[in-house]
């Protein structure tokens, strides 16, 4: 599982980078159309990387079943909850939105603990309570801010429940092409954002600065969703949510490092907090006897105790491979996680 916990703090990483990144590019645009920027550079970004990979068109990897999560993620994730946020945005600050953003990975995680049913015991909670109070403490306004009224909080609270439903959403096909998920909700929001901007009459960046923007977007918001949905595969929601929540201290932090900010008080609690938060799930130990129900799905595997299957092809060996795959019922007792091999009920 270390893998998959280092897949969600890169992609934490990543897009945290992304706000000093945009800032030090001097970006003078308004925030619906840097994020369709932002987004656009991941999608497009993400499908090249896929085609050059696959030397072409391929197979998504998703199954009949899977479509209807994937079309709901998109819907919620690349449509809505950029739309509510960007709304939001005019109606609000700055501060209180950040504020209010850190609601997205305590809505995700509640809704894979009550909806879904994801395993969550005290010590995923407490951790979760760290890593969120140090966002919170982080983002808090530091001086007196101008009230806007009850709307604009509210559609960015919209936004981030949008988001949470999305990343639980995601959760289901996270087993599929992580670059296909990931590049096409980045060309669905990207394009919506976009759009949205230019029938606002708002200005594009500078020509020269067009070609970094989109790169940043390819890295914050394309790279770091590819490492997300791969840690959703090994670590589920809830868990992959909360480490993902640190990404307001990663971004303070390389503004710090390399770009010359000043470091406060707050900077030093609220890295406490999340590193206590951290900590605390990385000692998580869960295991208990459970079963495995029959399950199709297709990734790339090794043949461990959960991949015991035949092949209805010629296979020369090699792993890990990729295809279409059974799993057997199996009863057996082990330390895991909430994966894509572990969501059962306890």
């Amino acid at each position: 599982m270390t893998k998959s916990i280092l897949y969600a703090l890169g992609a934490a990483a990543l897009f945290g980078a992304s706000t000093p990144l945009a800032k030090w590019l001097g970006l003078n645009v308004s925030p619906i159309l840097l994020a369709g920027l932002l987004y656009l550079g991941s999608g497009v970004g993400l499908t090249l990387t896929r085609l050059i990979r696959d030397r072409g068109w391929q197979p998504t990897g998703l199954t009949a079943p899977e479509w209807p999560w994937f079309i709901g993620a998109i819907v919620f994730g690349g449509v809505l909850g950029p739309v509510a946020l960007m709304f939001g945005l005019t109606l609000t600050s700055g501060t209180t939105a950040s504020l209010l953003l850190n609601l997205e990975a305590v809505l995700t995680a509640l809704m894979a603990w009550v909806v879904f049913r994801e395993n969550a015991d005290r010590r995923i909670v407490a951790g979760m309570v760290a890593i969120v109070a140090g966002g919170v403490l982080l983002a808090w306004p530091r001086t007196s801010a101008e009230v806007h009224g009850w709307l604009g909080p509210v559609a960015v609270a919209l936004a981030c429940f949008c988001w949470a439903i999305d990343n639980n959403l995601t959760r289901k096909v996270s087993a599929s092409d992580a670059l296909f998920i990931a590049g096409t909700k980045g060309l669905v929001a990207g394009a919506v954002n976009c759009a949205l901007g230019i029938a606002l009459s708002m200005h594009l960046p500078e020509w020269l600065l067009l070609g970094p923007t989109l790169l940043v977007g390819f890295l914050g918001y394309g790279v770091s969703l590819v490492l997300f949905v791969l840690a959703l595969r090994g670590l589920g929601t809830a868990r992959t949510g909360a480490y993902f929540s640190t990404a307001p201290f990663l971004g303070a932090a390389i503004a710090i490092l390399f770009f010359g900010e000043t470091v406060t008080w707050v900077f030093w609690i609220a890295a406490g907090l999340m590193g206590l938060g951290v900590w605390i799930h990385l000692t998580e130990s869960h295991s208990h006897e459970h079963r495995h129900e029959p399950q199709t799905h297709d990734h790339k595997h090794v043949h461990d105790e959960h991949h015991q299957h035949e092949h209805d092809f010629e296979w020369d060996g090699v792993q890990p491979h990729r295809h279409v795959h059974q799993h057997s019922p199996i009863v057996h007792s082990h330390p895991h996680f909430p994966d894509i091999h572990h969501r059962h009920s306890h």
